[in-house]
């Protein structure tokens, strides 16, 4: 079963494909994506890595750790999975008794 990876503190240059190419040094890589700002498209410095199995994600993480990428130290831990956000609401200030 494959295991989702949080890689964060990446270099902003980084790319999706040095991404894979670096983790496919642990094993077989399912996916691999840089997370980028939807209105100027910079990459926000974290992504996501899926391993194609729960040993080869361990081993990425032991590889990975604390390893240095383009004068970053970089953290990889298992993702956790993604809740459920209350809508950001109102930004016009005004009356706060309305919630």
């Amino acid at each position: 079963m494959a295991k989702k990876l949080y890689v964060g503190s990446l270099p902003y240059e980084t790319t999706g494909d040095q991404l894979r190419d670096l983790f496919a040094q642990a094993g077989q890589v399912a996916s691999a994506q840089v997370i980028s700002d939807k209105f100027s498209g910079r990459s926000k410095g974290f992504g996501f890595v899926e391993m194609s199995t729960d040993e080869e994600a361990q081993k990425a993480i032991d590889m990975f750790n604390g390893k240095e990428m383009g004068g970053r130290t970089i953290v990889v831990n298992e993702a956790r999975p993604m809740t459920e956000r209350k809508p950001r609401g109102d930004f016009g200030g005004g009356r706060r008794d309305r919630y």
